[in-house]
């Protein structure tokens, strides 16, 4: 398979090198580095892949970097998606080609009428559109060390094997979820915002450990190990966290206070409408 991703800012970088780090270890997905392409819009940006994947295709040509692609992944911001879709479609095969797009919020019909702009109505390119199977995708940025949580959802026309594909493609880098249009916003405050508030909770623990008397490097080593052991825990055995909570709160114990303080704080509230808040500001 080979597969164009058309920007490398944070999150196009980060899939690239998470596919990039996919093939070297060997998959039967992508074969060879030379089948992954990355286009950006500076020689120097494009360097720093050549420099960490010699043998990564990159280009400053869009147009020129979808031809021979058999995924297309559209990497950039949401006020972009439209201009590199019109720079983009007519060099595109939509008989054999698939499109994921990463922009947040722009759903699959909308991509379908940025890739029929300004066709008319019975034109070659136009009916050639209409049959474009269109993927709207949220992978988050630890991607590039293949532990992303990504969501996929595809366009109506669709076929199921190219909904597999994607669904395969994006399992190199980490777990998938294909679900339905409407759940696209609730799979981004969850994982693709959420990452940063699950980051912000391991500061919040850091700084108390700081407060207590460990230097800040070493607060975080511990925090981060302690996260990982919890998720750890919870994947090995099955156990839903209050489940596991209760493994350690002793009765009289000094868990309970901690988890009581919390409850007193209303951090169980605050965190529902954390991750509610991208929703409810709509």
């Amino acid at each position: 398979m080979k597969v164009t991703i058309i920007g490398a800012g944070n999150m196009g970088g980060a899939l690239a090198k998470g596919l990039a780090k996919a093939t070297k270890k060997g998959n039967q997905l992508i074969e060879n580095m030379s089948d992954i392409c990355i286009t950006a819009k500076t020689q120097t940006t494009l360097n720093r892949f050549k420099k960490l994947y010699p043998n990564m295709q990159t280009s400053l040509n869009n147009a020129e970097a979808v031809r021979g692609a058999d995924v297309i992944i559209l990497a950039v911001k949401p006020w972009l998606i439209n201009s590199v879709i019109v720079e983009i479609r007519s060099s595109i095969d939509p008989t054999r080609q698939l499109v994921c797009s990463l922009a947040a919020s722009i759903y699959t019909n909308q991509l379908r009428d940025y890739f029929l702009e300004g066709t008319s109505g019975v034109s070659t390119l136009n009916l050639r559109m209409s049959t474009l199977n269109l993927f709207y995708c949220m992978p988050n940025i630890a991607a590039e060390f293949g532990k992303s949580m990504t969501f996929v959802t595809a366009s109506n026309n669709a076929q199921q094997q190219s909904i597999e594909t994607v669904e395969k493609l994006f399992r190199l880098v980490g777990d998938v979820s294909v679900v339905e249009e409407r759940m696209m916003d609730s799979g981004l405050m969850m994982a693709g915002c959420g990452i940063a508030y699950v980051m912000r909770f391991l500061r919040a623990m850091m700084e108390a450990g700081v407060e207590m008397g460990f230097y800040p490097k070493e607060a975080q080593r511990i925090t981060m190990q302690t996260m990982e052991g919890a998720v750890k825990l919870l994947r090995e055995t099955g156990l839903h966290p209050e489940a596991a909570i209760d493994l350690v709160t002793t009765p009289g114990g000094i868990s309970i206070k901690g988890l009581n303080e919390l409850d007193h704080a209303g951090f169980n509230s605050a965190v529902v409408r954390c991750i509610k808040a991208g929703l409810t500001s709509k």
